[in-house]
């Protein structure tokens, strides 16, 4: 009978190794292409998956040969990453079996993540099988695990809405942008400075499908850059004032000692816009946003410490989804686990089934033959039914049994009787 393979994950993240170490043992483009190849290339390798993200490296792989593969997974990334061994070895962790199998489920559905609840991980993950599939390093196991995985984290993000409540700064402003308006469909916006905080601010109000953002920067060119990668108008400083009377939203993050927008400048422009509110986000330190602008008729000033509040209401909230997600985790954990157990009994079997078959066809084709001149064709796919009718109904009880022994400490003993019993290994 064929040795089990066992599901092994290796890696690190976050939580266990510096940005710097990260870094040392990370893979991207055809880099990760190689990588993986090679790891499929390990002699006690038969499955292989490779995830290589800014905050985890992480090998998922099936093997005959445990304690040699953790080895050797090791010694590739030394190697491979020209890298001592001892200068990593003690931040890795390693998963066997049910645990390897909850670990990859909790990363997928973000359980595992610095923010729980993102949602980046997961279109990682599928990268990183895809990859997989193409190179023809996943097998039968691999192939169902990750099917489950994605299933477990679909599962978690409907059910429990983990990702529902901002805890970015930048997705929490853009969030409020959104209860101030209803919608922000067609709401023209002003980014004030063109730092990663108005990147991130940027690709948000994409997805709530904005209306013209315009993006003013002190070093003009940034400024070009920004507004050119995502379709907006870069302006000039000098021109913020005049360009107040036409936006809806403005969102400030820049490194200046002193407000950017003053409140005389907000005063002077509030007649020519007819009562349309105007609504100021500042996420710099200091602030941008001079917070007198609060008490102008129809604007709204907040600022980091307002969102502040707002992310940690919503970080309790991912909490308390993560505690759901977790039970959702065990009992994809124990559904694997029955399948993967009954890769045992199948062999058996199918085997047992083979043997049997084989036997009755020969026996009953010597009794056709011998009656072959009496025999009708009606007649010959009568014996050819009664052969299988007989096969299902020994095997039924005995079938019934070996696939009831799942899970069971006597599973293993009852395979080794019935493998022996009928000589199915000769």
């Amino acid at each position: 009978m064929t040795a089990k393979l066992d599901i092994i994950l290796i890696g690190l993240n976050h939580k266990t190794a510096s940005v710097e170490i990260r870094e040392c043992l990370g893979f991207s483009g055809e880099d990760q292409d190689t990588a993986l190849e090679r790891l499929n290339a390990l002699e006690t390798v038969e499955e292989v998956l490779l995830v290589s993200t800014c905050n985890r490296v992480e090998v998922l792989l099936t093997t005959t040969a445990m304690d040699a593969t953790v080895e050797a997974v090791i010694q590739f990334l030394s190697e491979n990453n020209d890298i001592p061994a001892q200068e990593f070895k003690d931040k890795l962790y390693v998963h066997i079996g049910p645990e390897a199998v909850r670990h990859i489920f909790r990363v997928a559905a973000s359980l595992d993540s610095m923010v729980v609840g993102e949602p980046q991980i997961l279109g990682q993950i599928k990268s990183a099988y895809l990859q997989a599939t193409l190179k023809k390093t996943s097998g039968v196991i691999l192939n169902r695990l990750l099917h489950k995985t994605f299933f477990v984290a679909k599962r978690i993000r409907t059910e429990t809405g983990i990702g529902d409540h901002a805890v970015s700064i930048s997705y929490a402003a853009i969030e409020l942008a959104r209860k101030i308006f209803g919608e922000l469909a067609g709401r023209q916006v002003l980014l004030i400075g063109a730092g990663e905080m108005a990147e991130l601010a940027v690709e948000h109000l994409i997805r709530q499908r904005s209306g013209e953002i315009l993006v003013a920067n002190r070093t003009f060119d940034r400024g070009v850059d920004l507004a050119t990668r995502f379709g907006g108008r870069a302006i000039r400083f000098e021109e913020i004032a005049e360009e107040l009377r036409n936006v809806d939203i403005i969102i400030s993050s820049t490194g200046s000692p002193d407000y950017v927008v003053r409140r005389d400048q907000v005063k002077k422009i509030l007649r020519g816009r007819r009562s349309r509110p105007l609504f100021f986000i500042d996420i710099a330190v200091p602030r941008d946003i001079d917070p007198a602008i609060n008490r102008l008729n129809n604007t709204y000033v907040y600022d980091i410490d307002d969102l502040k509040g707002v992310i940690e209401e919503n970080i309790e909230d991912r909490q308390h989804a993560a505690l759901k997600g977790e039970r959702l985790v065990d009992e994809a954990v124990i559904r694997f686990r029955q399948w993967y157990e009954s890769l045992d009994v199948v062999p058996t079997i199918v085997a047992l089934r083979q043997q049997l078959e084989d036997k009755i066809r020969a026996e009953a084709e010597r009794t056709r033959i011998k009656l072959a001149p009496k025999l009708s064709e009606t007649d010959a796919e009568a014996f050819e039914k009664m052969t299988q009718a007989l096969v299902n109904k020994i095997l039924h009880e005995p079938t019934t049994l070996l696939k009831r022994a799942e899970g069971h400490d006597d599973k293993a003993t009852l395979l080794a009787t019935t493998r022996r019993l009928f000589k199915l290994d000769d």
